[in-house]
Parts: C-alpha cells; structure tokens; sequence
C-alpha cells in the first residue's frame, strides 16, 4: 500500500513540475515583421531609346537594374513586382493607356523582371499618372504589408494627367507609402517633387547609387526611442500606450505600451523611416506630438512632455458596500469627461487641476484638484448610511435633498411600490410620493430622514 501511495505521489509531482516547466517557457512572440511589396514602375516609351553616356538610356536601365535586383535575392520578406509603360504601342499617334502589370507582385520574381525587361522595346508615349493610378491596384489585400512604388522615368507626364494627385490620393487612402523617383538624364525635381522622394541620376553612377539608396530606405527600418518626460525635464514616465499614426493619411500605423528597459533608458522601437508621424500618448487627458520624421539608418529620439501623478478615491472607513462607487473626472473648468474613476482605486493623470463629480446619491462636487508630480493625491468622501424606502403601494414619488429650506430632487422613485435601498451621503432628506389610486393632491405624503454614516434607516410612507 505504501509503495502505491508513494508511486501516486510521484506521478503527481512530476505532473507539476511538468506544467510550471510549461508556463517557465511561455515567451511572448514579437509581431511578425511586415512584408515589403516593392512595384517598379518602369519608363519604356520612346525616348529611353535615345544616348546617354556609354549607352542608350534603355540598355544602362536594364544592366543596373539587374545589378540591383540581384543584390536582393537573400532578402526575407520582400515581394517584388514590375509594371511598364509606352511599350506596347508606337508614338505617332499618343495612346495614354500604355501601361501594363508585366510580372505581378510576388515572391521569386528577380529572374522573371530581369528577363522581362531585356525584352522591353521602347516605343510609346509617357502616361505616368495612368501608372501610378493603375498601380494602386497591383498590390493584392494583405494587413501586413509595405507598398512602395519606385518609379523610374527619363520624362515627365505627357497626357495632362496629374501624378501628383494620384500619388496624394494613393498615401491618403494607405494604398502605397510616399512613391520614389528617379529621373535618368536630367532634373525633373520640379515636377515630381510634389509626387514623392525624387533622385537626380544625370550620369550612370547617379542612377546606380540612386537605386541603391532608394533599396536601401525601403528595406530598412530605423530604431528610435520615445522619452516620455516628467515635470524636471527627466525621461521617468511609462507604462502607458501610445499610437503612431500616418502623418499624411492619418492611419495607424503602430501600437506600443512603452516601457523603460533594465538599462533604466526608454526601449528601442523599429520604425518605418518612409514616413512621418503623429504620435498620441494615452495619458489623461492624452498628449500629442505631430510631424515628427524618422532619419533612414539613423537612432532617433523623439521627446514628449507626459509629467504625471495619480488620484486616489477612498470612502470613509473604505465602507465595502460601495464599492461600485464612481466619480467623473474632468479638466478643471471644462466639460468633457476625461475618466470615470472607481472608488478605492489609484489613477495617474497629467499634472494639473481638475473637478470631479461623485456618483453618489446626491452627487458631490470637489473643484479644483491638483495632480503635482509623482505625487498621490487622495480625495475622500464621507462613508454613506443606508437608506430603506417603503412606500407600500404604487405611486409616484422622489426623494430631495434639504439643505437651509430648500429641496434639491435627487432620485425618481420606482412606480412599482417595491422596496428600494439608496446608498446616501450624510444628511437631511424628505420624499414626497402620491399613491396611484389618489386622485389629487392634497393625498401627498411627506417624510423628512436623516442619513448617518454607516447606519441604515427605514423609511415608511404610514
């Protein structure tokens, strides 16, 4: 017998060891990283035929375009697709449909555009705007994805379409990020400037490093770091939300709780550089920082005014009957509800004053509230009584506060005639109530009480 109740014994504990081994190797996952969807929108109309350099314009684009793409064939999480325009019909005459989804977005696609292109014959016109806008539907749903457009041309538009309204209404419909422009030959600066970030490639080795350096931001994240001040200028404030929001189209785009590592500093954050942000720190009230731009391969740090303290909310003699108890908290002098706030509960705000409005039965005002620094201010209210109201019948009544001759309603009885029990503040109170079956007002009945703190009064209609 006793070697069955130790072999049980055994079991059972191997058993709890193996669950707390289980939840010891319980280990938060990261968020999976975004794929990159790059579109290269590329140029073959007519004009990439003519010399530039060492070689036509066409021929320079294909062999450094492959350079490139080969550079990329390691890289994980990267979608790749080629779109190309005034290929596919001669100029004379202007047709400013010719644009064309050659290899669409995908995995595996280097080999497909390389040999795409080196079949490219340039013979049309220059309908980027029509690209641009045809491109926005190249990129398939997905939610975790970078959309980028690298567009590279030797012209500008060339039939009165608008590429930079396209390209505003692409970002502000979170469509594709801000496109990248290379212009091969000469400066187009001015009219693109307005469509995305533009690159000057006048000479071959511009347009090699402009494709390089273009690659480079679209691939690579940038780490920053938000340093949530206090009031002393120091970087002590966390554990609060904070969403990073599309500067341009206004959507989020990261979530983070920020938190301070075991370097004591603010934790490193992996941002996109290819935008610029409006960051709102979920604080009460919250407080916001706008246009704030992210440097590509460069540590950024972004500061932010977040000083706070907390208010706690206590009942005289933490009575546990209440508490359910609230109080509305509210900016001092304005109307707009910033928190409802439990009783017996610690809550941090921004420094400054504020009024509260204490649910209670009758609500009470405290104005003027100062949350200071690090600091734990304590409102409390008197411990409330216990009031018991039996109006025996059906009727209509209320319930006012007395206060030096004069009636405040502060509660609506039930109609039913069913008994009610109110948690009230000390204090003098009367009920009026009318049965249902009495057909005028001199059968009104009248009922002064008292509430005490902690005490329970029954209040009887006759």
């Amino acid at each position: 017998m006793k070697h069955l109740f130790l072999k049980f014994f055994l079991l059972a504990l191997c058993g709890m060891l193996l669950t707390v081994n289980s939840f010891a190797q319980v280990k938060e996952k990261e968020k999976p990283k975004p794929v990159t969807r790059i579109l290269f929108v590329f140029d073959a109309s007519q004009s990439m035929l003519g010399l530039w350099q060492s070689d036509r314009k066409i021929t320079i684009a294909n062999k450094l375009m492959a350079e490139i793409l080969d550079s990329l064939v390691d890289v994980p999480d990267l979608q790749l697709g080629l779109r190309v325009f005034g290929h596919q019909k001669t100029f004379p005459p202007q047709d400013c449909n010719d644009s064309k989804l050659e290899i669409p977005i995908g995995y595996f696609n280097i080999e497909k555009i390389k040999n795409k292109l080196k079949t490219v014959n340039p013979k049309g016109t220059t309908p980027i705007a029509a690209s641009l806008e045809a491109a926005g539907g190249d990129f398939p749903p997905c939610d975790n994805c970078r959309n980028i457009i690298i567009l590279i041309t030797d012209g500008i538009e060339e039939c009165s379409g608008d590429p930079c309204a396209v390209s505003l209404a692409l970002q502000k419909n979170g469509i594709a990020l801000k496109p990248f422009i290379i212009g091969i030959g000469k400066s187009f600066k001015d009219a693109f400037d307005c469509v995305g970030t533009y690159f000057d490639a006048t000479t071959e080795k511009d347009f090699s490093n402009a494709l390089k350096v273009v690659i480079s931001q679209a691939l690579n994240s940038t780490t920053a770091q938000v340093n949530l001040m206090d009031a002393y200028g120091k970087s002590t404030e966390t554990n609060v939300g904070m969403t990073f929001y599309d500067n341009f189209s206004g959507l989020i785009k990261y979530d983070f709780v920020h938190t301070i590592n075991n370097m004591g500093l603010p934790d490193t954050l992996i941002l996109d550089p290819l935008l610029a942000y409006n960051i709102v720190v979920h604080t009460i009230p919250p407080v916001h920082k706008d246009s704030v731009a992210i440097t590509p391969g460069k540590h950024t740090t972004i500061a932010i005014d977040a000083p706070q303290g907390s208010l706690e909310l206590k009942v005289g003699g933490n009575y546990p009957s209440v508490k359910n108890l609230s109080c509305i908290v509210r900016q001092a002098g304005k109307m707009q509800t910033l928190n409802v706030q439990s009783f017996n509960d610690k809550t941090k705000y921004i420094i400054g004053k504020y009024d509260l409005e204490v649910l209670s039965l009758p609500r009470m005002q405290v104005k003027d509230v100062e949350i200071r620094q690090s600091y734990n201010t304590t409102v409390e209210i008197p411990m409330p009584g216990i009031a018991v109201i039996q109006p025996s019948m059906r009727g209509y009544g209320a319930i006012y506060l007395e206060d030096k001759n004069k009636l405040t309603m502060i509660y609506t009885l039930n109609e039913s005639g069913e008994q009610e029990t109110l948690y009230m503040l000390p204090g003098n109170y009367r009920v009026i109530f009318r049965s249902k079956g009495s057909t005028r007002s001199l059968y009104t009945v009248e009922k002064s009480f008292k509430i005490e703190s902690g005490a329970t009064t029954h209040v009887n209609f006759y």
